[in-house]
């Protein structure tokens, strides 16, 4: 079964974190290439793991990304 869930990565420091919002899965690595490779096995380990309670309810969650405007 496929499933897709989002991911949100930013630099720390040196490294870069790779977050899914949806499952509160968090990984990292030196590239975001290298974080988002961890992401994704951590979030195959969770899905191996989780009860369809669990999924159900993470793929309801999605997040809303936009964009706003603030005027200084």
């Amino acid at each position: 079964m496929s499933y897709t869930f989002s991911a949100i990565v930013e630099k720390e420091g040196k490294w870069y974190v790779a977050l899914c919002p949806e499952l509160d899965v968090a990984s990292q690595g030196k590239t975001i290439e290298t974080a988002l490779a961890s992401l994704k096995e951590a979030v195959e380990l969770f899905v191996e793991h989780a009860s369809r309670k669990e999924l159900k309810a993470a793929l309801s969650s999605r997040p809303l990304m936009t964009t706003l405007e603030v005027t200084v």
